[in-house]
């Protein structure tokens, strides 16, 4: 496809720092690790980040998100529950530009997301269900910091969240990611 993002993972970027693959985390912790069971598709420029969870809860209306993205992520991850709808568009190129320049490490958007083709140039991971061009209201409708749940899993702020091509998992609370040594 023109302009998208590359299919190949080895094309993609990772995230500097402490990321572990979801899959070894997934033998490391066992049941213990909660996995999301949706099948995200990634859109950002990193394919694999991690960080501490933030949540914004909101249905085709991104003022909140918005507004939240404008201020300093610390390396976080934002969990957006767009209660799935693939109507509206809950990030673009503009709100994923501040989360980049704000030092967010990445978004998960239970929504859509359009300006596909410049989210994949951003050093920020993106994953959500789909695109559409469709702008989405501007209220400021739905709440911050609140638990949210999709794809089996409840994500509670200050949760530590792994993602990369194989999926999005979440420590046990209290949990550091281990150091993960060969095969």
């Amino acid at each position: 496809m023109a302009g998208s993002c590359p299919e190949d993972p080895a094309q993609g970027r990772a995230m500097t720092g402490t990321s572990v693959a979801t899959a070894d985390l997934v033998d490391a912790y066992g049941p213990e690790l909660r996995v999301c069971d949706i099948q995200f598709r990634q859109f950002g420029g990193l394919r694999i980040f991690s960080g501490p969870v933030r949540t914004v809860s909101c249905h085709e209306d991104n003022g909140l998100l918005r507004d939240l993205l404008r201020t300093p992520g610390s390396g976080g991850v934002l969990v957006v529950d767009g209660g799935g709808s693939l109507r509206t568009a809950l990030v673009g190129d503009l709100i994923a530009g501040a989360a980049q320049a704000n030092g967010w490490a990445g978004l998960v958007v239970h929504g859509a997301v359009r300006d596909s083709a410049e989210l994949c140039r951003l050093d920020l991971g993106i994953k959500a269900l789909g695109t559409i061009p469709r702008k989405s209201g501007k209220t400021g409708a739905g709440a911050v910091d609140v638990p949210v749940t999709f794809g089996h899993v409840t994500f509670q702020p200050g949760d530590m969240l792994h993602a990369d091509d194989d999926g999005i998992v979440l420590l046990p609370t209290g949990s550091s990611a281990p150091t993960i040594s060969g095969p």
